[in-house]
């Protein structure tokens, strides 16, 4: 397993010593604080040097965490579809992606509240470029995807990812969450990328494809934000994807989205676990020769999946009536809820400039409009 040493998790025999050297780190003191206010530092300090599996510290520290961020930061998490996962079963979560830690986090605290075989979880190393960031993804049992590597150095990085993946489902009983796609949703478009499905291809031991893919067990994962804490940070790149200029990021602009996510106001939070991809791969099997067809129509039922189970919140039908000046959904909303909403597009947004308030209503509207592709979604 030395081959994946760059990209893997901790042991657990190098747990406690990666604790260790993050104990006094300000950063674990400002997480600790946050999750445990009235806990004196010499406690959880004690209780972080005792824990030496990844479980305990997901289990004792980051699940305590996430729920003090609940209660603080939104108004609660609602799910669906989890009761038909099975006990002690490895699943291959492919979700839609619209916050850096929370949307991989919070199914795990579902998987855990439901006795369920929890995640490894990819996250980029653009991320995690802070050594903290990096020891704490991996003491949550994330792996890294390389990127900005060259086309060659990619495909070595995407063979070796795919093994990885490959073994820890089929042989190490471990769940994986992946993305549909590089990078979060920043247009509230959710789209599969098949690039990434291709990744997952490389591992593959069958002669077809779909037989691949069903014996890994696809879910894909739909979830939803009431308000995206991070709206107004993706409104820069929007802007220059609309002026089709190249977009290039500021130097922390990651880890300010990354905490503007955890830290910001979500309201409301649904995360909906699909039906196991099976007989939808027979057909794709039947339909499809060409393994590049079979991809492109894989990747169109996880979409299908993610949109018609997305879960849409008065802001997004709010968003939608406003973009297109119409009331066709204000049965679906209140108009303090469509006040809040306005306060907020007033203070994030210059409303003089046309393409940024057309872009961050879109961010909102998008999902309404997806939806409205799938009969009796709404």
């Amino acid at each position: 397993m030395s081959k994946f040493d760059a990209i893997r998790p901790f042991y657990e025999t190098e747990v406690n010593d990666a604790i260790q050297g993050v104990l006094h780190h300000p950063m674990m003191k400002a997480l600790m604080n946050f999750t445990f206010p009235d806990l004196p530092d010499e406690i959880w300090k004690e209780q972080l040097l005792r824990t030496h599996s990844t479980r305990d510290f997901q289990c004792n520290f980051t699940y305590k965490s996430l729920k003090k961020i609940l209660e603080k930061k939104s108004d609660g998490l609602t799910t669906s579809g989890f009761e038909k996962l099975q006990k002690n079963t490895p699943y291959l979560f492919i979700s839609n992606h619209r916050d850096i830690l929370l949307d991989t986090s919070l199914l795990n605290a579902c998987l855990f509240e439901n006795k369920l075989v929890m995640t490894a979880s990819a996250i980029g190393d653009n991320l995690v470029q802070k050594s903290f960031l990096r020891t704490l993804a991996r003491l949550n049992r994330n792996f890294l995807v390389q990127r900005g590597l060259s086309p060659r150095e990619m495909l070595q990085s995407s063979k070796l990812l795919s093994e990885y993946i490959s073994i820890l489902l089929q042989h190490e009983n471990r769940s994986i969450w992946i993305a549909q796609r590089e990078g979060r949703t920043k247009d509230g478009n959710d789209a599969t990328n098949p690039g990434v499905l291709k990744m997952l291809a490389m591992a593959s031991d069958e002669e077809n494809l779909m037989d691949y893919f069903k014996k890994i067990q696809i879910v894909p994962v739909s979830i939803s934000y009431e308000y995206d804490p991070t709206d107004f940070l993706k409104m820069p790149q929007l802007l220059a994807e609309a002026k089709q200029e190249i977009y290039i990021k500021e130097k922390n602009e990651d880890f300010i989205n990354l905490m503007s996510g955890v830290m910001g106001q979500k309201k409301r939070i649904h995360i909906h676990v699909g039906d196991v991809l099976d007989k939808e791969l027979d057909i794709i099997k039947e339909l499809h020769e060409n393994s590049n067809k079979q991809i492109q129509a894989l990747a169109q039922i996880i979409d299908d999946s993610i949109l018609s189970n997305y879960k849409l919140w008065p802001t997004n039908y709010i968003a939608y009536d406003i973009l297109n000046k119409t009331t066709t959904y204000q049965h679906l909303y209140t108009e303090n809820e469509k006040s809040l909403f306005e306060r907020r597009l007033e203070m994030r947004i210059d409303h003089s400039n046309p393409l940024a308030l057309q872009g961050f209503l879109s961010m909102y509207a998008n999902p309404v409009v997806n939806k409205l592709k799938y009969e009796n979604a709404i």
